[in-house]
């Protein structure tokens, strides 16, 4: 039997806000993670920061470390999860059966997939599109298994997390130091070794990374936690506090390491840096806990125009992301703006900020008229076809 009348996304006013304000949240902290992995011409510790830089940027690299980076993939990738649940419901309430709902679920994986390898080729081989759409083409069947083998599935993501990002800590060690993609003046020759680093990272690094979080994500929407957080805050305080401080002890070795305030053997760095991978899947979730609290106290109130332009920013979020990497390769690339080897961490996670900021009022502009972002356009109607 055939999709013939394809289910519509969500309309933009009936969205759920605690989701949609979590992403453009995470926007930021993906933004100033992003940022200093365009610049080149220095030596780097195991998290891609400057070993040379002076002391703000030693500073805002510390700060980043423990707080950013390696917490907002598994944050999305429980958003992810968390939406292919919503979606899947929404297809089930017209009246379809499991396996219509599954292709609409695969398509759109596939093109999300595609949207990545896009990603890649033009902008930024560290791209998680194309992870995010693997793990729904490959972990579909999940939606319809019970809680314990959604647990076990990301018990067992944790330990192949902790031996990949472990692998490809000791390969950065060992490597020698060449040309990243950020340092390569010619754009072809770039595009290439962008294809090369996005094609081995997502089935391995980006793909252990986020699926534990995913499982947890298809968890937590069963129980419409994000949906009705005010039922469920007890259990939300308790994830962001225990998450929290996982995520900040787990951190600390690295960012002393990272930031040469401790200068430690190859084995102990690169157990640090698995450490603090591993422990930002707590802090992930962490961050989807409070923000799911925030969501809670706001949702029966009036909204105000900062909460207003960030869940904005989260229904654009596919745009936004895709934005935040034209400008910063507009103004880092060698061939085009030539930032990359002139400015420092500090600098380039300013510049973050202010992309955010200027894609968070793009979206509030438009957005409230019931616009969809170009890219979210696009998705949904590969997605779901012309009606």
């Amino acid at each position: 039997m055939s999709i013939t009348a394809p289910a519509q996304a969500v309309p933009v006013a009936r969205r759920t806000l605690a989701p949609d304000l979590a992403r453009g949240l995470m926007l930021l902290l993906i933004a100033v993670a992003h940022a200093h992995m365009y610049l080149s011409g220095h030596d780097v510790g195991l998290r891609g920061y400057s070993l040379e830089g002076a002391p703000i940027d030693r500073l805002v690299a510390g700060v980043q470390i423990l707080l950013v980076d390696g917490r907002a993939l598994p944050m999305f990738a429980a958003l992810f999860g968390y939406g292919l649940v919503q979606l899947a419901n929404r297809q089930f309430e017209t009246g379809r059966n499991w396996p219509q709902v599954r292709r609409v679920l695969r398509r759109r994986s596939l093109w999300l997939l595609a949207f990545g390898f896009c990603h890649a080729l033009l902008l930024f081989f560290g791209d998680i599109l194309g992870a995010y759409g693997l793990i729904g083409l490959l972990f579909i069947g999940f939606l319809r298994r019970d809680d314990r083998a959604l647990l076990r599935v990301a018990a067992i993501g944790l330990v192949l997390h902790v031996v990949v990002v472990a692998g490809f800590g000791f390969l950065t060690i060992s490597a020698p130091k060449g040309d990243t993609p950020a340092a390569m003046a010619d754009p072809v020759e770039a595009l290439m070794m962008r294809l090369i680093g996005w094609s081995g990272m997502t089935p391995t690094y980006f793909l252990v990374s986020a699926v534990s979080a995913f499982m947890v994500g298809i968890w937590a929407a069963r129980r419409r936690m994000l949906e009705d957080p005010v039922a469920h805050r007890a259990l939300l305080s308790r994830a962001a506090v225990a998450g929290a401080g996982i995520a900040l002890v787990g951190g600390l070795p690295l960012m002393l390491i990272d930031t040469r305030v401790w200068t430690a053997p190859d084995a102990v760095s690169v157990s640090a840096y698995a450490l603090h991978s591993v422990s930002g899947v707590a802090g992930g979730l962490a961050y989807a806990a409070i923000i799911g609290l925030v969501a809670g106290r706001a949702r029966h109130g009036h909204h105000g125009p900062v909460t207003r332009a960030l869940a904005a920013c989260g229904q654009w979020s596919l745009t936004c992301y895709l934005l935040q990497s034209v400008v910063f390769v507009a103004l880092f690339a060698p061939y085009l703006g030539g930032l990359g080897t002139r400015v420092g961490d500090a600098t380039a996670s300013g510049i973050a900020v202010v992309t955010w900021l200027a894609t968070v009022t793009l979206a509030a502009r438009l957005a409230p008229r019931g616009r969809r972002g170009p890219a979210e356009a696009l998705l949904r109607r590969l997605t779901y076809g012309r009606r």
